[in-house]
């Protein structure tokens, strides 16, 4: 009888990639825009994993819900300027790189499931020379954003692998809840944008402090 497919679903910003900072300054560009105060930098990245509009009202509650919207096609713009930039920096995290390689080579499907918008996720794998290594790719733009298990769902379906064959990788309590709905396991990381001990409150079957441990973590949960 031969193996039973096994897929590793990645978040992006805050687990592969350290984007903490550029969020920041784009989201407070956006802010100063539309002559709107800032929320300090904490709030934003509380934010961070839902899908931009969503974001945007998670870190700024008390505007209405239009101006929610002008806030993220502010903060799209200042993103697109701030990537114009010579400077510009949007390194992977230690150790992310040789993990993808190291999961592929043990033979697990590769995927994304990402806050990002599609375009977004599409610029992220170009930028880092990562074109046919995520089997399937899902964003916030294409339905129901995280929490909800929508993504998840889709790349099971589209991979044809069971839940039980399946792990999701996150730095944020809404892909630890996202994954646990759609019967997944999840795996935090210590490094993004939400504390450890809240992944670990929404369900995390693991935290991790780097990528060293990972392959054997993933293989224990989808053995």
């Amino acid at each position: 009888m031969s193996e039973p497919l096994r897929l590793v679903l990645w978040d992006v910003d805050g687990t592969l990639v350290d984007t903490q900072h550029i969020i920041v300054e784009a989201f407070t560009m956006a802010c100063q825009s539309l002559s709107l105060t800032p929320p300090d930098a904490a709030t934003i990245r509380s934010g961070v994993g839902l899908s931009l509009v969503e974001s945007v009202a998670h870190s700024l509650p008390d505007l209405s819900p239009e101006t929610h919207v002008r806030m993220a096609e502010a903060y799209k713009e200042a993103y697109l300027v701030l990537h114009a930039r010579p400077d510009f920096r949007e390194d992977l995290f230690p150790g992310a790189r040789q993990a993808l390689e190291d999961l592929d080579a043990a033979g697990y499907l590769l995927g994304i499931a990402t806050g990002k918008a599609r375009r977004g996720a599409d610029r992220f794998i170009a930028h880092h020379g990562f074109d046919g290594r995520f089997i399937t790719i899902h964003s916030a733009d294409e339905g129901p954003g995280k929490p909800h298990p929508r993504m998840c769902l889709d790349a099971l379906r589209e991979t044809g692998v069971d839940a039980a064959n399946a792990v999701m990788i996150g730095d944020t309590t809404f892909d630890i809840q996202m994954a646990r709905a759609a019967g997944m396991s999840a795996i935090g990381v210590s490094w993004g944008n939400h504390d450890p001990a809240l992944l670990q409150q929404a369900g995390a079957h693991h935290v991790i402090d780097s990528f060293d441990p990972l392959l054997q973590i993933v293989d224990r949960l989808t053995a």
